[in-house]
């Protein structure tokens, strides 16, 4: 990191930590905490993935000095509360790098492990380090639901609980489905609902594929056909019949054969 670097960083610092001064900060910073700020920092690190994916560098590199801002919005708070500094999270990062990277800045060779291996060992051994006693401790709440079921069981497979292979998976869908269909009540209908979205992420996770990204292009490719069907009709598309609304779906996904082809 060169001086100039560090003169920004600084001045990041010295920018947030006037923004919390009790006499002449502002009203709005000088109110938040680290609950009210929570939502701010998820919103930035999904507005950096938005920038990654719509391949916007410039947006890229705006949206990352915004999320850099939340982290140091955190840091300030907890240092104001005698907790932590900025140097502190930096310190702490820095060292956890070093400690998952013991091939790279030790004298250990990765003993033919993959790297997801070797990752998820070094965090096993953190959790532990830290008095976790399950293999489930340590999975985030916060975190979306689909990305968080896969990580679950991800967890539970590591420790020889999962199914074999896709095909089994997939016969717990077709089960789950049967049962939510049988659901008599709106809370049994609500839990059914939860067990099949769960099984169905196991299925999707058995072939190897992102759950919560295979969604997302999911969206994305429902909302870009939707939007095409309504150019089609022209104004028109509410008042269409369904079967007529279904000929544009059909005409939009052969448009897009045809430019793919």
């Amino acid at each position: 990191m060169n001086t100039n670097s560090l003169t920004n960083l600084s001045r990041l610092i010295g920018i947030m930590a006037r923004l919390r001064d009790p006499e002449c900060g502002c009203e709005w910073d000088r109110a938040q905490t680290f609950a009210t700020i929570a939502p701010y920092t998820i919103e930035e690190a999904y507005e950096v993935d938005d920038a990654i994916a719509r391949d916007d560098m410039s947006a890229l590199k705006e949206e990352l000095g915004d999320l850099l801002f939340q982290v140091v919005f955190h840091a300030r708070m907890a240092e104001e509360q005698g907790l932590f500094s900025f140097d502190d999270v930096a310190k702490t990062i820095s060292d956890k790098m070093e400690a998952r990277h013991p091939h790279v800045f030790g004298s250990e060779s990765d003993e033919g492990q993959s790297r997801e291996e070797r990752w998820e060992n070094a965090k096993a051994a953190e959790r532990k380090s830290k008095g976790a006693t399950s293999a489930m401790d340590g999975v985030a709440l916060a975190l979306p639901a689909l990305m968080r079921a896969e990580k679950l069981q991800k967890r539970a497979a590591r420790q020889g609980f999962d199914w074999p292979d896709p095909a089994d998976a997939a016969e717990k869908v077709v089960e789950e489905i049967q049962e939510l269909a049988e659901a008599s009540s709106e809370k049994e209908r609500a839990e059914e609902a939860g067990d099949l979205l769960f099984a169905t992420v196991n299925v999707v996770r058995k072939h190897g594929v992102a759950p919560e990204e295979a969604l997302r292009k999911a969206n994305d490719k429902f909302e870009r056909r939707f939007k095409g069907m309504e150019r089609l009709a022209e104004g028109s598309f509410a008042s269409l019949s369904l079967e007529e609304q279904e000929a544009l779906w059909q005409a939009v996904k052969a448009s897009e054969r045809s430019e793919a082809s």
